[in-house]
This record gives C-alpha cells, sequence and structure tokens, in this order.
C-alpha cells in the first residue's frame, strides 16, 4: 500500500500504551454507567469498575520510571478522571 492511499477503515490502529490504558478507563465508565442504569445489578457492575480501576494502579506501580513524561500524565490524569467518577457513583448508589 502507498503512503498515497487511505488507511483502511475497517482496521484497527495499533494498540499503544495510551490506546490501552484508554480502553481500561472506557472500561471503568462504562462499568459505572452500566451501574446507574441498572441499580439491581449496580454491586457488579461497581466490582468489575473497581477492577479495572485496580489493574491501572498496578499498571502505574509497574512502569514507574518506564513511562515517557506524556504516558504517565496521561495514565494519571486518567486514573484520577476515573476514580472520582467511581466515587460520585458509588456514593450516589
Amino acid at each position: 500500500m502507498s503512503e498515497s492511499q487511505p488507511a483502511n477503515p475497517c482496521q484497527a490502529p495499533p494498540i499503544t500504551f495510551a490506546t490501552f490504558v484508554l480502553s481500561l478507563s472506557q472500561a471503568v465508565m462504562d462499568q459505572v454507567g452500566q451501574a446507574e442504569a441498572q441499580p439491581a445489578m449496580a454491586e457488579q457492575h461497581f466490582l468489575m469498575a473497581k477492577q479495572s480501576i485496580d489493574l491501572l494502579e498496578m499498571l502505574e506501580c509497574k512502569t514507574k520510571g518506564n513511562l515517557d513524561d506524556e504516558e504517565s500524565k496521561l495514565l494519571s490524569t486518567l486514573l484520577y478522571e476515573i476514580r472520582m467518577s467511581y466515587l460520585a457513583a458509588t456514593r450516589k448508589g
């Protein structure tokens, strides 16, 4: 494929550290949303959201000193945002 041809729109972009942590943070937001939409299953959704937050926290600890500034800032910012969303939702429920 020459560089002048557009990329295949059906082809997924390459997985990078940023896309990986963004997908995990999106999973948290989806679970929090599901908990709010389905109160009968809220406990299960909050548990799944918490596990994803824990996974991102572990990733932050294990990669400390190995990320570039942009990756480190992205991870810390996402963790802050999803923690705050999770806390707000669990306090409502």
